[in-house]
C-alpha cells in the first residue's frame, strides 16, 4: 500500500490501541508536558515512536503524523477527508464561520470571493495605509535602554488592522475596537473554554457580539461608498455568478481575518527584531539594502528588492513558526506510513517539527538565513520543508499581505533605529498557542 491512502469506507470510530504512544494522565492527558515544551514534546515522541503516534491534550485523543510527507498528504487532502472546521473546533465559539472553519466546496466558494480583496490594485492601496500607520506609530517610539518591543508592536499591528482592514483613522473609535479585539484574541488563546463570568472567554464572547454589531451597521455605507480598505472590498466582492457576500458572511470573515493577521504578524515581527539584535551582522546587511533603495517608505513595486530581508524573514518563520501545530479531523479511515487510522479521529501535523528536521535542514537549531540563498536552497529539499503559511486549499489567504506588512515595517525601522539586546537578556519564549517573549522582548532602542 502507498505511504498514505484514504480507505473508502463510511464514517467510523475505532480504537487506537495499535497506534504507538502514551495518552498521559486521566482528564489532563499529556497537557502539562506539552505546555512545558511543545516542540520538544513532539520531537521526543517522533524519536521514540516514529512517524505516527497518539497523544492526548485535555482528554481528547489525537494522532500525530510527522514529516514533510505528512504535511503534504494532509494539507493537499486529495481525497477531501480532513476537515479544518472540525480540527479547529476550539475556535468555534468566537469565529464559527471564519474561512479556516469552512471545508471543501463551501470553503472554496468563499475563498474565491475573498481573493478579490488581495489582488494587486487593492494591495497597492493597503501599502499606502501601512506606510502611513507605521510612520505615525514609530514616530512616537523614543530611544530607550529597555524598550519592550512586543507590546509596542502588538499595539501597532492592531492600529494597522483598524486602518487597512476597517478604514478607520487612529482615535477614540479605533481604540474602542482595538480593546474588543484584545479581549477576543485573549479568549481565542485561553485554556478555559467555558464563558463563565470573569473569564477571558466570557469577555471574548461579549467582544465578538460588539464587533459583529459594529461591522454590520457599517455595511450599507461601505457597499455604497468608494473606500479602499479591506472591509469595503468584502462588501463589494462578488462570486462568478454575481452574488455578494451576505452581511453575516462579511462580519464573520472580517472578524476572523483581523484575529489571524494580528497574532501571526506580531509574532513574526518580534522574532525578526530579536534576530536583528542577536545577530547584528544581519541587521547591518538588511539596513544596507534598505538604505540602498533611497526612499523614506517602501513602495509596492520595490517589495521584491529586499532580498536579505526576505531571507531573514523566512529564517525567522522557520526558526520560530507562528503556528506550531495544524489540527485536522479525519472524516473517514485512512492509512499513513503503515498505520490504519480510524475515521472520526483528530489528527495533527506540525510545520514546526518539519522546520527542525535534520534530514531537510543543515544544523536546524542554528539561526542561518543563508540556508534560503539560491546556492543552498534548503527550503526546496521538499515542497513542504518550509510551510509556515500552511498549504493546499487552506494556505493562508493573507500570506502576501503579511509579507508586505513585514517588509514595510522593517524598511522604516532600519532607516531610523538600531537595536541591540541588554547584557542581562534571557531568551525565554512562550511557544503556544502563538510564540511570544515571556518578558516582552526588552531591547536597547537607539536612533540612527
Amino acid at each position: 500500500m502507498a505511504l498514505a491512502e484514504t480507505i473508502k469506507a463510511g464514517p467510523t470510530a475505532g480504537p487506537l490501541d495499535h497506534v504507538p504512544g502514551h495518552m498521559g494522565m486521566p482528564i489532563f492527558g499529556n497537557s502539562f508536558e506539552f505546555l512545558r515544551d511543545p516542540l520538544g514534546f513532539h520531537q521526543r515522541r517522533r524519536e521514540q515512536y516514529g512517524r505516527v503516534y497518539k497523544y492526548s491534550i485535555l482528554g481528547g485523543r489525537t494522532v500525530a503524523l510527522c514529516g514533510a510527507d505528512a504535511l503534504e498528504y494532509v494539507l493537499m487532502d486529495q481525497d477531501r477527508n480532513f476537515s479544518s472546521r472540525k480540527g479547529w473546533g476550539v475556535l468555534q465559539q468566537l469565529f464559527p464561520n471564519g474561512l479556516m472553519l469552512r471545508d471543501f466546496d463551501d470553503h472554496r466558494s468563499h475563498r474565491r470571493i475573498m481573493q478579490a480583496a488581495f489582488k494587486p490594485r487593492p494591495m497597492r492601496d493597503y501599502m499606502l495605509h501601512l506606510n502611513e500607520g507605521i510612520a505615525h506609530a514609530m514616530g512616537a517610539w523614543a530611544p530607550s535602554e529597555r524598550f519592550e518591543f512586543y507590546p509596542a508592536i502588538k499595539e501597532l499591528t492592531l492600529e494597522l488592522g483598524a486602518s487597512v482592514f476597517l478604514g478607520l483613522k487612529m482615535g477614540e473609535e479605533a481604540a474602542k475596537l482595538n480593546q474588543a479585539f484584545v479581549h477576543e484574541i485573549a479568549a481565542s488563546l485561553a485554556v478555559l473554554r467555558r464563558p463563565w463570568p470573569g473569564t477571558p472567554m466570557r469577555r471574548g464572547i461579549k467582544a465578538r457580539a460588539f464587533l459583529l454589531d459594529y461591522f454590520r451597521d457599517l455595511i450599507p455605507a461601505r457597499r455604497a461608498g468608494d473606500g479602499d480598505d479591506m472591509f469595503s472590498q468584502f462588501c463589494k466582492a462578488t462570486s462568478d455568478d454575481g452574488a455578494f457576500f451576505t452581511d453575516d458572511d462579511i462580519v464573520d470573515h472580517l472578524n476572523f481575518l483581523l484575529m489571524a493577521a494580528h497574532d501571526t504578524t506580531t509574532s513574526a515581527l518580534t522574532t525578526m527584531i530579536w534576530a536583528m539584535a542577536q545577530y547584528p551582522e544581519w541587521q547591518d546587511a538588511m539596513r544596507e539594502e534598505v538604505l540602498a533603495l533611497g526612499t523614506e517608505q517602501l513602495d509596492y513595486d520595490s517589495l521584491d528588492r529586499l532580498e536579505v530581508t526576505e531571507r531573514v524573514f523566512k529564517e525567522a518563520l522557520r526558526f520560530r513558526p507562528p503556528v506550531l501545530i495544524l489540527p485536522r479531523f479525519a472524516e473517514r479511515a485512512f492509512e499513513f506510513a503503515g498505520y490504519e487510522i480510524p475515521g472520526q479521529t483528530s489528527i495533527s501535523v506540525s510545520p514546526g517539527l518539519v522546520a527542525m528536521d535534520e534530514e531537510l535542514w543543515k544544523q536546524p537549531t542554528l539561526f542561518d538565513p543563508d540556508r534560503f540563498s539560491d546556492n543552498r536552497a534548503e527550503d526546496r529539499s521538499h515542497r513542504f520543508a518550509w510551510a509556515p503559511f500552511g498549504g493546499g486549499a487552506h494556505k493562508c489567504i493573507g500570506m502576501h499581505f503579511a509579507i508586505m506588512q513585514v517588509r514595510a515595517f522593517v524598511h522604516q525601522f532600519l532607516r531610523h533605529y538600531h537595536v541591540a539586546l541588554p547584557a542581562d537578556y534571557q531568551n525565554r519564549w512562550q511557544a503556544v498557542p502563538i510564540p511570544k517573549p515571556r518578558d516582552g522582548l526588552p531591547i536597547i532602542l537607539s536612533r540612527r
